[in-house]
């Protein structure tokens, strides 16, 4: 029976066990692949409390429990899943990757297109949390290829967390996160809200068409799609993993990439001491080394 969160009644756990930390740490890590340290320790006892409370369980314990057995739909393991994530994401974040699409990516596939007749350009946005990556993304492309000009473009965006999908798709965001948006692109891109809507703003239907928001984990043994990219973005990921997963990973996004294109990484993330084949181009930009 669920229980009202602001019930006074509830005497939900004030600590977390070592043996119940641990076990939350296996279980996070089999389903996601996130390797918790020590230090991570409050957070896993403050995000969980709140499914706690919620369900008027008295440990954590007694919530792992409810995962393991009375979690027949697996609802509740998407709950925890969602809980314990990080989303932290803005606008034109680490914009020295947009800068590289619009000033050499796009510019070059437009070359090579007048020898080549390819007219289709596929981008992943892996890990894309509330979509302000993606929807960046998206505007770079409609810079670039306006109107899409005879061009197929595409961008599939994907992440574990089921909530921050939502918002991504609906594509509604505070007023204040537009400060990070230059003001020809708000204006171009994005419509104020009215009424109800007062303090928001939308992202337009031309960035919305570009763009498929799909649940994922990046875990999963078979991933949906089976088409490749030119570019992929997996950023701020990789780093909340251990090396033998994050080799695994940069294993298979080699295989979802043509052969001539790109990684991006995020600022603080590194492949060093990963068997790779990538070569890092600067700034955390990686393409197949074809001569490996």
């Amino acid at each position: 029976m669920t229980v009202n969160l602001q019930s006074p009644l509830i005497n939900h756990a004030d600590n977390l066990t070592d043996k119940e930390f641990r076990l939350f740490r296996e279980l996070i890590y089999e389903h996601t692949g996130i390797s918790l340290s020590e230090h991570k320790r409050a957070l896993v006892y403050s995000r969980l409390g709140k499914r706690l409370r919620y369900h008027g369980l008295k440990t954590y314990l007694d919530y792992y429990n409810y995962i393991l057995n009375k979690d027949s739909s697996g609802t509740e393991l998407v709950e925890m899943i969602n809980a314990i994530t990080t989303n932290k994401t803005s606008f034109f974040r680490e914009d020295f990757h947009f800068k590289f699409l619009s000033e050499t990516l796009f510019p070059a596939l437009k070359e090579n297109a007048q020898s080549h007749h390819t007219r289709t350009i596929n981008i992943w946005s892996a890990g894309c949390s509330t979509g302000e990556e993606a929807y960046t993304i998206a505007m770079a492309l409609s810079e670039a290829f306006p109107d899409n000009f005879g061009w197929n473009v595409k961008i599939l965006a994907t992440d574990i967390d089921t909530n921050v999908l939502k918002k991504a798709s609906e594509g509604i965001y505070p007023i204040e996160n537009a400060a990070q948006i230059p003001k020809t692109l708000l204006l171009k891109y994005f419509h104020k809200g009215r009424g109800g809507n007062n303090g928001f703003f939308r992202a337009a239907d031309k960035l919305r068409d570009i763009i498929t928001f799909q649940q994922m984990n990046l875990l999963d043994s078979q991933w949906p799609h089976k088409h490749k990219f030119d570019i992929i973005f997996c950023r701020n990921v990789i780093i909340y993993f251990d090396k033998i997963t994050q080799h695994d990973l940069i294993s298979r996004f080699q295989g979802h990439m043509e052969l001539d294109g790109y990684l991006m990484l995020g600022h603080s993330e590194s492949l060093h001491g990963l068997d790779t084949s990538l070569i890092n181009l600067g700034k955390n930009i990686y393409q197949i080394n074809r001569n490996a």
